[in-house]
């Protein structure tokens, strides 16, 4: 029986709502500072060479230019990188892609600070670059680092696949590719800075994990902690590009030199060149599954292209390695997973981490082992999917919130639908229609690593509750799940709790906003703190209401004897009352709150552990028409199930669902980032409302237990299937299957062509 709670699952006000229709929130760009300096940052004019000379003599000439920094001027350690450091904030000895910062301009005015940036020489000489991650594994390639091309390799292996091919019925080996993607957010890199009164660098950013930009910013500066302070401003999306260090470093530079204020905003086209791209990945996958349409093997070589620099390049290649097998039971798995430099701008995490690459890798095998059997593919997904006690690719044993067959059978009635009205029949001499299916799982946080997240909670004497939180919201409303979980423990409305976020100063670390993880990790790290907090008022009311602990419950800023048959005031008593009496006794009113889930880290020869302490599921289903003629595809209907362990803010997860479609369309249709071909939003083509269809929305609750109030995540999750439905609904339209995405005009195109559907069919009506 579902518990009864009293804000956990209702669709409140969000948090901030009615600020940001004001227009309140102020984002970084917009922040307004004192005759702050302009900063700029001059790129490399080439993929890969040797820094020989730089020469600012004509550049600190022009009027208005105040400093020009280079590497030199850095104080503290010039590299950068979230779990690998390989990135200097400015080139040193060469640089190894177009992106790469070498010099620093400090200027009065935005038209100086351009002047400068025409006027600073640097002599290079030229190296060979390679930009295919295959060349780059050879031995005669050019080598990026020190250390050679290759970043990093998981290995997962379990049974004998090969053995197990064998006797299987039905073999697919494909290859499958995706391109690169800009994250493309509506607002631009940007933020802003000062000195303190008290001497501290004060950087006010827009960022997705303030602890970690504060990290970096005191080592590359060799300070203290104290002295340097990070905000995050009021952040407009970010999809996993903001994790990475972007003007911060450069602000924070600028002001130990020069102490005065300074602003650093990206122009489109630098934020296009400079920030990461989605991970590119190349996969041969290889299933074999018996005459029941049961998997029985899988062996998989990924190959992952994370450009010049790592960033989250070995948790892309991870992540990808232990969710090849989709969302189904595998006894035998054979992967490798790699991950390789080039001299192509860097990529970094990007919604999903791997998870949807490879997920229209296995979603479009499983829908080639049932025509090859003659299969239905929702029954094959069905017979195959994990449930609780089933084992996957990692000998992870999963025991509870496998909803991955709810997901399945809540799609069914759509799909089932869908068939008997005849949706795979001709309307129109050139168009076909068809219907896919995508599921996916997803790990809940960083893969087989430590993953905590801190929170607090204070009450002051008057019996005010404030919420301390290093959360990084970048629209996804974790400020508002937070507060309701909080609200929960301590029985009070959402409202009433005064939020504290993502500031250095008073907040600690909940890490990165990322990885579908803070409502999972840091909603357990408030649920904790509150607690905390909830047993020091718990034991104070026992005193005074001369009842036991286990008879006396949360209720509206009261504690109150729950057992009581009438409603008499001496059978409750208010916080405030509490909290004097508490905060006179000397005993704490703040607590901190700590939650870090149960992993085993993977091995590095077998890949056996447990990556992660929960999974998400879902599961999508694409309706939609391919115009034979011109390769244009109209989606007409998107349904989309999701297992999200309890829904803290149900509205909040449908927003979550619809916009993750509406990206997951781009993914499977349009997006392509080329480097120096795609310079700006004129060259890249993302899904307007004229291509988004009528998105259903269905919600799963299969309870995880380790959450709080049951809750696991799905920021993340709501991107991953959309793509694989896409592609199995135009391969059933065509009968031929696209393997690089996206399935552009010009792929699609060239499928109905080899298809042989180019040109009139047959139409049926009724």
């Amino acid at each position: 029986m579902k518990p009864e709670y009293n804000v956990i699952g209702k669709s409140l006000p969000r948090t901030g709502s009615v600020d940001r229709l004001r227009g309140a929130p102020v984002f970084a760009a917009d922040i307004q500072l004192e005759n702050p300096l302009i900063l700029k940052a001059l790129r490399s004019a080439h993929d890969h060479a040797e820094v020989v000379a730089i020469d600012v003599s004509k550049a600190l000439a022009i009027e208005g230019v105040v400093r020009i920094f280079t590497a030199a001027d850095i104080p503290g350690k010039n590299l950068l990188g979230i779990i690998n450091k390989d990135q200097p904030l400015l080139a040193t000895d060469k640089v190894r892609s177009r992106s790469d910062a070498v010099a620093l301009v400090a200027a009065e005015t935005e038209s100086a600070a351009h002047e400068a940036l025409a006027a600073i020489s640097v002599t290079y000489n030229p190296l060979p670059s390679v930009t295919d991650p295959f060349e780059a594994l050879k031995t005669d390639a050019p080598k990026i680092h020190p250390k050679g091309n290759l970043l990093f390799s998981r290995k997962i292996r379990q049974g004998d696949a090969e053995a197990a091919f064998a006797g299987c019925a039905s073999v697919i080996e494909k290859t499958y590719r995706t391109s690169m993607i800009e994250h493309n957010y509506l607002e631009p890199d940007a933020g802003a800075g000062f000195v303190d009164t008290d001497g501290t660098l004060v950087i006010y950013a827009s960022t997705q994990n303030p602890h970690y930009d504060h990290k970096e910013v005191v080592t590359l500066l060799g300070l203290g902690d104290n002295q340097v302070r990070i905000i995050q401003a009021a952040t407009g999306g970010g999809f996993g590009s903001k994790l990475d260090l972007n003007v911060q470093g450069f602000i924070g530079l600028a002001l130990f030199h020069l102490k005065r204020p300074v602003r650093h905003v990206y122009t489109r086209e630098e934020a296009y060149l400079a920030t990461a791209k989605r991970h590119p990945l190349t996969l041969t996958v290889k299933t074999g599954a018996d005459a029941d349409g049961r998997l029985k093997a899988i062996k998989a070589h990924i190959v992952c292209d994370t450009g010049a620099y790592g960033s989250y390049g070995i948790a892309v290649a991870s992540r990808s390695a232990v969710h090849v097998t989709g969302p189904y039971e595998i006894e035998h798995v054979d992967i490798e997973s790699y991950c390789v430099y080039t001299n192509k701008p860097f990529c970094g995490a990007m919604r999903g981490f791997g998870a949807p690459q490879v997920a229209f890798a296995h979603e479009s095998q499983i829908d080639l082992h049932a025509r090859d059997l003659g299969m239905d593919p929702l029954d094959i997904r069905l017979k195959n999917c994990l449930r609780v006690g089933s084992k996957t690719g990692t000998g992870q044993v999963l025991t509870a919130s496998v909803g991955i067959g709810e997901c399945l059978e809540a799609v069914k009635p759509y799909y089932r639908e869908a068939l008997e009205s005849g949706v795979s029949a001709p309307t129109h001499p050139f168009r076909r229609r068809g219907i896919g299916l995508g599921a996916m799982w997803y790990g809940i946080g960083n893969t087989g690593v430590q993953n905590p997240s801190t929170a607090g909670i204070e009450m002051d004497p008057e019996g005010h509750i404030t919420l301390f939180t290093g959360c990084a919201d970048i629209g996804q409303g974790s400020t508002t799940v937070l507060a309701q979980i909080a609200a929960e423990t301590l029985g009070v409305q959402p409202a009433e709790i005064r939020m504290v976020v993502g500031d250095t100063k008073y907040t600690t670390n909940a890490g990165a906003t990322s990885a579908s993880r803070q409502t999972y990790i840091s909603g357990n790290a408030v649920k904790d703190a509150c607690q905390k907090l909830g047993d020091v008022l718990m034991t104070e009311a026992i005193n005074r209401l001369h009842s036991p602990k286990d008879s006396l419950v949360f209720q509206d800023g009261h504690v109150v004897i729950k057992a009581g048959p009438e409603n008499r005031p001496e059978d409750r008593i208010d916080f405030p009352c509490l909290a004097k009496r508490i905060h006179a006794k000397g005993v704490p009113l703040f607590w901190q709150g700590y939650f870090d889930p149960e992993t085993i880290p993977l091995d590095p020869e077998t890949g056996a552990g447990s990556p992660y302490a929960t999974y998400a599921f879902a599961c999508h289903l694409a309706l939609l028409e391919v115009d034979t003629l011109t390769g244009q595809v109209t989606l007409e209907k998107l349904v989309a199930a999701h297992d999200v362990g309890q829904a803290i803010h149900p509205e909040n997860v449908i927003g979550q669902i619809c916009g993750g479609a509406a990206m997951g369309i781009g993914f499977a249709l349009m997006e392509e980032f080329e480097p120096q071909k795609t310079v700006s939003m004129k060259d890249y083509h993302i899904p307007t409302c004229a291509d988004v269809p009528t998105v259903i929305p269905i919600i799963v609750e299969s309870a995880e237990p380790s959450g709080p109030y049951g809750a696991k995540g799905v920021g993340e999750p709501a991107l991953i299937p959309t793509a694989p439905a896409i592609i199995n609904a135009i391969a059933r339209a065509l009968g031929e299957r696209i393997y690089h995405l996206p399935a552009n005009l010009e792929r699609v195109l060239a499928a109905s062509i080899s298809s042989g559907h180019f040109g009139p069919q047959e139409v049926t009506h009724g």
